[in-house]
């Protein structure tokens, strides 16, 4: 009997993040996951929650204060909206200040590539817990591609992608696509309209690019849900909306990037410019507290400038013995400017009766300029110091400065409020790791690694919350991590384990300041000492056959305050050492199986659980855990695909990310989301 032959080994993969030169991620001392497209086309992930639920330690709660086209990504169990770097094709996405989640499109991604850890050494504008860089697809490699999505809540998208003729030493690509998403509530949603204009021209010995990026954001923010003493409060009705009426979160953002690439003898020199504009306006409130009194809400308005200039060039070579070296020097400038006010209104707990713009005007001019310029240089080498034996090591010289001015008007008293403040830091950083080969037969490997970071970051700031003057010191860690990773069954199985330990200083955390006339409570932001992150992550992922694949992934994350006093609005200092970090689960799994032939029947299960959370600081509310399942079913052909897709199907509505701007409010997981598509090659 003939008996069918083993399935193919799946193409070898690399990633840049961690080294900026195509490097094998088994050899790179460190956490790295490479999702490919074809992957990410097999489970039908289309957003970053889908497309990341399945990693090791890694947890991506929808929404949050960005909107509901947005996301707070987690990693290594610290949940904030800044703490990693989102990059897109090498470039900081949403520059000197915050991620720009909610603008971000995954229509015509190359793959996804997702460092845990911290990235020091080749990014000004580092994290401290991980990277996610997502890398489109060349304009050489380009083809015609159509879908056409509807999905429940009157939801509904579309999208196109052609290569566009061009002269014999030029591609260019054209890709445009839209979508608009409804939810449960019928005053939160977004449309997303997005144009990718890609060139790349070969003149000079080299390789010039230069890119177009336009993103239209439209938001109906989503209200969090208020926590009263221990417990999610009985007194709202699930996905009532308090907002203003006709409440917005628009954003509209414009990107430019160029560059230049070119070989010389055994080095290349790449150079990169890109500059950012964007505008958001606001118009959102939050409840202040659960009760009919009037009022019973805040609210503001607000209207945000940004503009974004991120410089890179450096130079990679092989200097021979297995020596490759990256040095370069980069630059990035960002400058914010703010200008709204808030005010006060009354709406029933059932989001009913919520007034509109004209019935609330402004009771204050707030005025927030602040500039931020982060400049370094940089060298990293990656030796072969053996046939066994990998040593990476970098250091990174980075001088940061920022200047911050603020301005605020109280009509009702007429006196105007003031302050300027500048800082300038100064700092080293840098990595240091190794991987050795403990065996290997054929394409089967162990692979051990360890590693060490010290980075910095100069503190957040929010403009819709971050009134004040003075600037925060800037957030430090230390971090280190050691694992296996292997590789067996001719490829076909990958497994790995890691375990790591952050000491982290000066995180910056909301806090509520109670006005002492009002009594109102007004979000600002501090530093919170010292906290400890450390835990253990465990992945496999097994390619059975060519059409049959499967993801498993667990982590364990004990995040603690280690050093914290906090004044909880009771005048009295609250020593937080040993607590848990609020919203950080000790547990996280994933479970995911994909069957994708090339034609006929195709389907997806996915099951991902986390565990229990601390609502506060001081531990005093839990919130059990949850897990939710995502299942998918289709029929593929040669140039088409029909999807039906389930998000959420046992309709969990758990709390999946604190508020920095209601105090003591969490944002729910959105309810079932089924969505039809259809997508053709061409």
């Amino acid at each position: 009997m003939l008996q069918a032959p083993p399935p193919a080994p799946p193409a070898a993969v690399v990633e840049v993040t961690a080294t900026r030169f195509p490097e094998d991620p088994a050899k790179v001392p460190a956490s790295i996951t490479v999702l490919t497209a074809k992957e990410l086309a097999e489970r039908g992930a289309t957003d970053l929650r889908s497309a990341l639920g399945l990693l090791a330690g890694v947890s991506i709660a929808p929404g949050g204060d960005g909107g509901p086209a947005g996301s707070v990504p987690e990693f290594w169990g610290l949940k904030e909206f800044d703490a990693f770097l989102l990059v897109v094709d090498g470039v900081p996405w949403g520059g000197a200040f915050n991620p720009a989640l909610a603008t971000l499109s995954l229509e015509g991604v190359e793959r996804i590539e997702v460092q845990r850890s911290a990235a020091p050494v080749l990014y000004g504008a580092t994290s401290f817990v991980g990277v996610i860089h997502v890398i489109r697809g060349l304009p050489s490699d380009g083809k015609g591609t159509a879908r056409l999505s509807l999905g429940s809540h009157r939801s509904f998208g579309g999208a196109v992608s052609l290569r566009l003729p061009t002269g014999a030493a030029t591609d260019s690509t054209l890709t445009v696509d839209h979508d608009t998403q409804g939810f449960e509530d019928s005053r939160t949603g977004f449309k997303r309209t997005h144009l990718l204009w890609r060139n790349r021209v070969q003149a000079l010995e080299g390789v010039f690019r230069f890119d177009l990026e336009g993103t239209a954001t439209d938001q109906q923010p989503a209200s969090p849900f208020p926590r009263v003493g221990r417990a999610l409060t009985d007194q709202v009705p699930l996905d009532a909306n308090h907002n203003p009426a006709g409440a917005y979160l628009n954003d509209r953002r414009a990107t430019f990037t160029t560059g230049y690439d070119r070989t010389l003898a055994a080095t290349l020199w790449s150079t990169t410019l890109s500059v950012s504009r964007a505008r958001q306006d606001d118009f959102r409130g939050f409840l202040t507290d659960v009760s009919v009194a009037d009022p019973n809400a805040h609210g503001f308005r607000e209207r945000i400038d940004l503009t974004d200039i991120y410089f890179d060039s450096h130079l990679t070579w092989a200097a021979g013995s297995g020596l490759k070296v990256v040095a370069g020097l980069d630059h990035l400038h960002g400058q914010g400017r703010g200008r709204g006010g808030d005010f006060d209104y009354f709406v029933n707990l059932d989001g009913s009766g919520a007034p509109g713009a004209s019935a609330t005007p402004s009771q204050a001019d707030i005025r927030i300029d602040d500039r931020r310029d982060f400049s370094g240089l940089y060298v990293f080498a990656h030796w072969q110091a053996a046939p066994r034996l990998t040593i990476e090591t970098g250091l990174r010289l980075t001088r940061a400065e920022e200047t911050r001015r603020t301005a605020t008007l109280e009509f009702a008293n007429g006196i105007p409020e003031s302050g300027v403040d500048a800082h300038t830091t100064t700092r080293l950083g840098g990595s240091a790791g190794a991987t050795w080969t403990a065996w290997q037969a054929g394409e089967d490997h162990l692979n051990l690694f360890a590693g060490v970071r010290s980075t910095f970051k100069p503190a957040a700031i929010d403009f819709g919350l971050d009134s004040a003057a003075q600037i925060l010191k800037p957030e430090t860690a230390t971090s280190y991590d050691l694992g296996a990773k292997a590789d067996l069954l001719g490829r076909r199985l990958a497994l790995e384990v890691s375990f790591f330990r952050m000491d982290f200083e000066n995180l910056v955390v909301p806090q509520s300041v109670i006005d002492p006339v009002t009594g109102t409570a007004s979000p600002t932001l501090t530093n919170a000492g010292t906290e400890r992150f450390q835990g253990v992550e465990a992945s496999a992922a097994w390619r059975f056959t060519h059409d049959l694949a499967a993801r498993l992934a667990y982590s364990y994350h004990d995040t603690r305050f280690r050093d914290y006093a906090k004044d909880f609005g009771d005048g009295t200092l609250t020593q937080l050492a040993g607590k848990r970090l609020e919203m950080s689960p000790y547990h996280l799994g994933g479970l995911g199986l994909a069957y994708a032939p090339g034609r006929g029947l195709t389907s997806t299960v996915e099951l991902n659980y986390v565990g229990a959370v601390f609502l506060n600081q001081r531990n005093t509310a839990p919130a059990g855990g949850y897990a939710t399942w995502a299942a998918s079913l289709g029929w593929r052909e040669h140039a088409w695909e029909f999807r039906l897709a389930g998000q959420n199907l046992t309709d969990r509505r758990k709390p999946v990310a604190e508020s920095e701007l209601g105090d003591a409010q969490y944002y729910l997981l959105p309810g079932r989301q089924l969505t039809l598509s259809a997508r053709c090659r061409f």
